[in-house]
């Protein structure tokens, strides 16, 4: 953070609303968390009211807080009252993001390569040794990164960002103001081969990917094409890192996810979902809508009733981890016998 950021704490009242106790025109340079050295100048924010005791200590010099805690943010030199300190905070650093962050440059630079038909509309910045290929069409005020490649047909949506070094493949389709993270591949070939003689044939996958509006997608994740229809991303989901997405998959609006989740092809998984990281879904199965899976859980049959879902083995010392896991073996057996008493003792 340079040392020229600063903006008053009435600036940010004004633009995000909220009710301003203390001093208007106490100054900040930076965003922190509430324990965080008070050189340069900071704000921060408390959204759960049980950890109010962190306000005496605070070095902040403005507070987002509850009212609930008015009395204790008084000891600050200022504090924005507001019912969601969460949501404040999230909108509070869009506002500075959008004030501070660095420019991505204008324009498209000269090193990358626009192909004559491609479509780019005003106000799109095409970064250094860019791809845009036939056909392809670049909403207006889009960013392209650098190295970035996008494919022949591929659409990338009005205000969408792609970092640098995304892969768009051929006819693939992103909405409007997404927000794609490095390393990405949209529309990489689906995991379909048929097996022959102890051999595999590939069958090409000749469907796209379609990705709804306010996406956001994490560094390294992978979205594979569709066998024959396309692979689906509704409206305001937000993916992790390290996410694989087979062939076929559809996911519904405003679904979440951890990273290194793993989804197998032609599974679809319901609206307002949530998915821990290092969860598994195998294919062909249905999640229904709020759907809330653990982290590191494997789902292997479809769940059609809104709900929280868990599913592993403990962690434990490696010798008992052993012994119980002999036991689970045995555990068919052990159902049977207890059958068996109860029906002797009918």
């Amino acid at each position: 953070m340079t040392s020229d950021i600063s903006v008053s704490v009435a600036q940010i009242v004004a633009e995000l609303g909220g009710e301003l106790m203390g001093k208007a025109d106490m100054a900040v340079a930076r965003i922190a968390p509430l324990d965080a050295p008070d050189e340069p100048p900071f704000i921060a924010f408390l959204s759960n009211p049980k950890y109010r005791s962190q306000l005496a200590s605070t070095r902040a010099r403005c507070v987002i807080v509850h009212p609930s805690v008015r009395e204790e943010a008084a000891a600050c030199p200022s504090a924005i009252l507001t019912e969601d300190p969460y949501l404040y905070f999230a909108y509070l650093t869009q506002w500075w993001a959008a004030r501070f962050r660095p420019s991505l440059g204008q324009g498209i630079h000269p090193s990358a390569v626009i192909d004559p038909t491609a479509e780019i509309e005003p106000g799109v910045v095409v970064g250094p040794l860019a791809v845009v290929e036939s056909g392809a069409r670049i909403g207006s005020g889009a960013i392209i990164g650098a190295h970035t490649v996008v494919g022949p047909r591929a659409v990338v949506g009005a205000q969408t960002r792609l970092a640098p070094h995304v892969t768009v493949g051929a006819d693939c389709h992103i909405g409007q103001r997404c927000i794609i993270h490095s390393g990405v591949v949209i529309g990489a070939d689906g995991f379909g081969f048929a097996p022959h003689k102890g051999q595999w044939i590939k069958i090409e996958q000749l469907g796209a990917v379609r990705i709804g509006n306010d996406v956001e997608i994490g560094a390294n994740t992978c979205i594979d094409r569709g066998a024959l229809d396309d692979t689906l991303i509704g409206h305001g989901v937000k993916l992790d890192n390290l996410i694989q997405v087979g062939h076929n998959v559809q996911i519904g609006d405003h679904t979440a996810m951890a990273g290194c989740v793993g989804i197998a092809g032609s599974t679809r998984i319901g609206s307002g979902c949530t998915i821990g990281g290092a969860a598994m879904i195998l294919g062909h199965l249905t999640l229904a809508d709020g759907v809330h899976i653990s982290a590191a859980t494997v789902v292997s049959s479809s769940i059609h009733k809104p709900g929280q879902y868990t599913g592993f083995f403990p962690l434990d010392d490696n010798a008992a981890w052993e012994k119980n896991a002999a036991t689970l073996r045995h555990l068919h057996a052990l159902r049977d016998r207890i059958r068996a008493l109860e029906k002797q003792n009918k």
